[in-house]
């Protein structure tokens, strides 16, 4: 198949771009003897996730029950990393098969109580880690001690079992080689997280971390036994603009049509927010939505449902209608989560495909109802 065969706005993957950063994440997570469980919301996909497995991940990450459901198909070792509440969803995680290893990441009595009555319930251990903020102020426990008392709910409430603590650095968002004073403070706040359980007589077996954007420096955080990277396989224009890829790594682009040079100065396109999200980039630099990949200059500067605006003012570039454009976009995951099939290209080529099968909520059962 050639591009001109595909129904445009369609997702992209240079496969051989997508190998290599599977492959360097994999030789940086053994090489510093850290267990890689990457998070599966970047891609939602079997295909993938088997891939990351084959490359020695001790296990995935998963951020709903759902794509729990779909990834005990490629391991037995399982992160909801996001707190699981209400019946619904915790019937949806009890539904993974017996013999996979389920974690949850909690960070509220609430959520333990709800999960050691599922836990009693369906008569299965789960392991829980404790999520403490390290900056980020989304979820997390502030203060250690809270987060001491938690981990003592949990041991109060089995078949819940505690395993360690957690904590997600996404509030470092600085250019790789500005990310020094935050790391040291990051690095300073988990040394304290593990002291602080030790002394309470709960030394945590695991101590999760990780993301993206600091993924290249885990290994200077002291005591941290696992990361749980997503973006990376795919990577994006934020992760490269920041410095944590190449802009050759980023292996998924969004094929698009040239509609319309009606209006001078600009040419639209038939990917909009619904084919490339509408995430803004972060920093002075860092206007548009997407960037095309072989003219990262020329960005989406505007859009609406389906129409795209390239911005032609720093390019002598002319396109014409019926043109093909690859745009890189702003965050892989939300276009990743807009699709049903991702295609694999090498070259000009495309030579494979793949559903994103953890796609949506997984309420097809319940069509009719």
């Amino acid at each position: 198949m050639t591009f001109d065969t595909l129904e445009t706005p369609v997702p992209l993957v240079d496969i051989d771009v997508m190998a290599h950063n599977l492959d360097r994440m994999a030789a940086y997570a053994a090489s510093h003897g850290l267990a890689l469980r990457p998070h599966t919301k970047t891609h939602k996909s079997v295909h993938v996730g088997r891939e990351q497995i084959r490359r020695g991940a001790a296990g995935l990450t998963c951020a709903t029950p759902h794509e729990a459901t779909v990834m005990q198909q490629v391991t037995d070792d399982l992160l909801v990393a996001y707190p699981v509440l209400g019946h619904a969803k915790l019937d949806r995680l009890f539904s993974v098969r017996d013999d996979v290893a389920l974690r949850v990441q909690l960070d509220s009595a609430a959520a333990i109580d709800q999960l050691a009555a599922a836990a009693v319930r369906h008569d299965r251990a789960v392991a829980v880690t404790i999520e403490f903020d390290a900056g980020m102020h989304r979820v997390g426990v502030p203060s250690l001690d809270d987060a001491i008392a938690l981990a003592r709910h949990v041991h109060a409430n089995p078949p819940l079992e505690f395993s360690g603590i957690a904590f997600y650095p996404g509030h470092i968002r600085e250019p790789v080689t500005s990310q020094d004073a935050a790391l040291e403070r990051l690095r300073h706040k988990v040394a304290e997280a593990i002291e602080a359980f030790t002394t309470a007589g709960l030394p945590p077996a695991v101590v999760s971390g990780g993301s993206t954007p600091t993924m290249w420096r885990s290994h200077e955080l002291t005591g941290v036994t696992e990361i749980r990277p997503g973006t990376y396989v795919y990577n994006d224009r934020t992760t490269a603009e920041i410095g944590a890829c190449a802009w050759s790594d980023c292996a998924v682009t969004v094929l698009a049509t040239v509609v319309s040079t009606a209006v001078p100065g600009q040419a639209v396109i038939d990917a909009g927010a619904k084919a490339l999200g509408r995430e803004p980039m972060r920093g002075a630099d860092g206007e548009g939505f997407g960037a095309l990949v072989d003219r990262p200059e020329v960005v989406v500067s505007r859009m609406s449902e389906e129409h795209g605006i390239l911005d032609l003012s720093k390019t002598d570039w002319r396109p014409s209608v019926g043109d093909l454009v690859r745009v890189v976009p702003n965050h892989v995951c939300i276009v990743t989560h807009l699709n049903d099939v991702m295609f694999g290209v090498r070259g000009d080529a495309v030579v494979t495909s793949w559903p994103v099968d953890a796609r949506g909520r997984g309420y097809g059962s319940l069509i009719g109802v």
